[in-house]
């Protein structure tokens, strides 16, 4: 067996990586696809326009990666998400906080981002709250806290802890069947309701949810594939290269921005690496970025006064601790976790949309206290 260039196929991760989050990033500025912006849409204008955007997200990126399982380039029980166990109560707990604060501090980690990439300084303090908040639920005195409570509640199901694996083992088919009859059901239901109202049909609409569904799915292959090492030459065991958590990965932003900021402010230090994560952070900013300045929608943005500030920045440190307890956010759990089916991702993106409902009544009742 020939052995493999560890050094190219990582750079190849790393650059594939990045073109992959610059699109996504260009999409979602050109769109203005924004999962807070959409249920924001719902819950004061009762519009569903930018909905259906994520759902259709959604539905594309489960389709992708059912058919990814079952063509044999990515092992759903190597993911990030597989699990022999639902960590039930971190992702009501991390899935709620993370939702109450992307509302407080204008948008989720892509937001962020994104914003960051079209001249938002208002998110660009978020970005480094939020970093250091996940870092500290990583590594530090929350990732203590989080460890002794939340974590250790959890319920045991059939590993990899997903819908496929639970059909699989109910009707008696091999985990490729399960995945992709799963995701037809799943993926397909989703696109089917998003695709159900012909106003929906514009170039805008279609982009943004095909397109980011997209990229989602060509991001597992990325990392599951391209960049899987049956056998490394230095440890003699598989690999997943330029990952943060050394299993398949895909698009998520709260931890990798904490390990974005650790990567800067470490540089000279050689055991701080770049990853497949902090290539997509860059990504995003790069993509959003050029598609600003070419229409012309770049500028700079600062705060508004006082309460402006402390929002975004109590915003910024629920999205940090919420993010990594949840293990994602709206794009980490929300389609990339969702895109495996996993019951833990499934919980996660629930209580989401109930912080964010939560966080959109109580700025309707500040505003109304007020007048």
């Amino acid at each position: 067996m020939q052995t493999p260039n560890i050094p190219a196929l990582s750079t190849q991760v790393l650059w594939a990586s990045f073109i992959l989050s610059f699109v996504f990033g260009a999409i979602a500025q050109r769109t203005h696809f924004c999962t807070m912006g959409a249920l924001s849409d719902v819950v004061n204008m009762g519009s569903w326009a930018r909905l259906r955007q994520w759902v259709l997200a959604a539905g594309v990126a489960m389709l992708g990666f059912g058919l990814l399982v079952w063509l044999g380039a990515i092992d759903p029980a190597k993911t990030l998400y597989a699990s022999g166990r639902v960590i039930w109560l971190s992702a009501l707990v991390g899935g709620a906080m993370f939702g109450f604060g992307m509302v407080l501090a204008s948008g989720c980690g892509s937001k962020t981002l994104v914003r960051i990439g079209a001249g938002n300084l208002k998110s660009l303090v978020v970005f480094v709250v939020m970093a250091v908040a996940a870092f500290a639920t990583l590594k530090g005195v929350t990732a203590v806290a989080r460890v002794a409570t939340v974590d250790a509640v959890t319920a045991p199901i059939v590993a990899p802890g997903t819908l496929p694996a639970l059909l699989g083992r109910l009707a008696g088919w091999d985990m490729k069947t399960a995945a992709l009859l799963a995701a037809l059901l799943a993926g397909g239901a989703l696109v089917a309701w998003a695709l159900a109202r012909k106003d929906f049909w514009s170039l805008e609409n279609l982009l943004a949810g095909v397109g980011i569904g997209l990229v989602v799915v060509v991001m597992w292959w990325v990392s599951g594939s391209l960049g899987f090492v049956a056998e490394h030459p230095d440890t003699l065991q598989e690999a997943f290269l330029a990952t943060n958590s050394g299993r398949a990965e895909a698009l998520s932003f709260v931890a990798p921005v904490a390990y974005t900021l650790d990567w800067l402010m470490f540089f000279s230090d050689k055991s701080k690496v770049l990853t497949l994560g902090i290539a997509s952070v860059l990504g995003v900013i790069a993509g959003s970025a050029v598609i600003a300045l070419t229409t012309r929608s770049f500028r700079w943005e600062g705060f508004g006064g006082t309460e402006d500030v402390a929002n975004h920045l109590a915003g910024a440190v629920l999205m940090g601790v919420g993010g990594v307890t949840a293990m994602g956010c709206t794009v980490g759990q929300g389609l990339s976790g969702l895109s495996t089916l996993s019951a833990t991702s499934f919980i996660a993106v629930a209580a989401i949309v109930l912080g964010a409902v939560a966080a959109l009544k109580y700025q309707i009742w500040r505003m109304e206290s007020s007048i």
